[in-house]
């Protein structure tokens, strides 16, 4: 079988023969331990609450500690993927993840945790830009659906199962062992990508520009920790809230003007006048604001409305994620064939249909209908990102391949860290405006009813971000791309 495949090393230079196989194993292992280790923890957090004696706010920032190194490290990676090659930059990855996943497994306190999960996130913000740039420098442009699909079964897959299987895990065992069982895997990611990582870009060091840096780290920083701090139940009018949101804001316009005015920026915003780049970019914006408000809102239902225990819940999840992760590669060599708009338009109805689905769910709603609709939303976000995302980088020239690819990194952080917010705020203020209208003061289903009202109005915003959604999805078209990159 011949697992090599010829591309430029760098632009201008002869072409060199590349292991395409052992280099996408390495990714595919260290992405899937790496993603996997991400969303299990969600299930232990009133495991951690008990055990260090903190409250639910404090837990959460687990999370968005996590979220926050991504926001902060995740702009500068187009960067730092220009300044060091790619077996440096991949080996730290891992070592950065290995580092604080043990600090993690060994923790004794919640501080010595904390610390070990924002080691975890600087070797995820690395490894997840240095995974789709090398993708694009060695899979000629007729094949990348295929293989980008292959990623996206990491990607959701991963996160997907996390939670079932730490809920298996927590049955029997402490959450200490989250990490122990997780940390093998990435020691041996590690030593396989010793012997079959290969550089695939020569870097070109370009001047490291100290202002921007600092620019980018408040602004994408800042939005990310604001709305992670509404979300928390810090309410939207908290000073804290409005002015990291607000210092956000002001610290990415300046940015944005600053890149412009460079010879050489820290992130180039010349890839905003790709049109299809534009498109893919917020299709992928819109499926992580719909996947994670969905995925922060479901077992809040079924834990509290249906009163399911970690584990049921996260096996009533796992189908949808199975068949989406299952079907990411089928999409993606789909989209080779086809193009992406037969994929994403009946992908966004789908996704829409689910969501409908969704926001009529009450106290009686069976498992199976939960079940269903989660696999339908799940099908349908198989048919929209990967293709939005391969068609959008397809269409950046050969140069701008990192800035593309740390522009949708970060700009997914934020939009995670924004639908997850607005859907716990609108849950929040539905469960709030229900409990004050009641008649019966009485009836001890009240908080209930409540709670799940607060669910179905939370549903009815990621409908509108659908439907927003399928109207960006009428503008994609085809990108027409030679068989290599120039």
């Amino acid at each position: 079988m011949n697992t090599g495949n010829q591309m430029p090393n760098n632009i201008g230079s002869e072409p060199t023969e590349f292991k395409v196989i052992p280099i996408l194993v390495s990714f595919l292992i260290a992405g899937f331990i790496g993603l996997f280790s991400e969303t299990a923890l969600n299930m232990a957090l009133n495991n951690l609450i008990n055990d260090f004696g903190i409250k639910e706010t404090t837990a959460q920032w687990l999370t968005t500690g996590y979220l926050l190194t991504l926001g902060i490290l995740v702009p500068v990676s187009g960067l730092i993927l220009q300044w060091f090659t790619t077996r440096q930059l991949f080996n730290v990855s891992l070592t950065f993840s290995i580092i604080g996943t043990f600090i993690a497994a060994i923790a004794p306190t919640f501080e010595f945790l904390m610390v070990g999960r924002i080691i975890q996130a600087l070797g995820t913000a690395l490894m997840l830009p240095l995974m789709f740039n090398t993708i694009l420098l060695i899979i000629p442009p007729h094949k990348r659906g295929k293989i980008m699909g292959l990623m996206g079964l990491v990607i959701m897959f991963a996160p997907a199962v996390g939670p079932t299987l730490s809920g298996l895990i927590l049955q029997t065992l402490s959450w200490h062992w989250i990490f122990w069982i997780s940390l093998p895997f990435l020691i041996f990611a590690l030593i396989f990508g010793i012997f079959f990582m290969e550089n695939v870009s020569t870097p070109t060091k370009p001047k490291i520009d100290i202002l921007s840096i600092i620019l980018s780290t408040i602004g994408f920083g800042g939005i990310v920790y604001g709305f992670s701090s509404a979300g928390e139940g810090g309410g939207w009018g908290e000073p804290i809230v409005i002015a990291s949101i607000a210092a956000g804001v002001i610290s990415l316009v300046v940015f944005s003007i600053r890149q412009t005015k460079m010879n050489q920026p820290m992130l180039n915003l010349r890839a905003f006048k790709y049109p299809m780049f534009v498109v893919g970019l917020l299709l992928v914006l819109i499926c992580m604001m719909i996947i994670l408000s969905s995925m922060i809102l479901l077992p809040l239902y079924l834990q509290t409305s249906l009163a399911l225990s970690t584990f049921a819940a996260g096996l009533l999840l796992l189908p949808g994620g199975i068949i989406n992760g299952l079907l990411s590669p089928v999409m993606g060599g789909l989209f080779d064939r086809f193009g992406p708009k037969w994929l994403v338009i009946p992908g966004l109805v789908l996704v829409t249909a689910a969501l409908l689905g969704f926001s009529t769910i009450d106290l009686e709603t069976s498992s199976g209908f939960i079940v269903s609709m989660h696999i339908i939303i799940m099908i349908g976000v198989s048919m929209i990102m990967m293709p939005a995302q391969t068609n959008g980088l397809n269409q950046l020239p050969r140069e701008l391949y990192p800035d593309g690819t740390a522009i949708m990194n970060t700009l997914q952080q934020v939009a995670g860290a924004i639908g997850t917010a607005v859907a716990i705020s609108i849950l929040s203020s539905g469960t709030k405006n229900y409990l004050e209208n009641i008649t019966d003061a009485t009836n001890p289903l009240n908080p209930l009813l409540a709670f799940t009202s607060g669910v179905q109005d939370a549903f009815w915003f990621a409908i509108v971000v659908a439907i927003v959604g399928f109207v960006v999805g009428l503008f994609i078209k085809r990108v027409k791309v030679e068989q290599q990159a120039s």
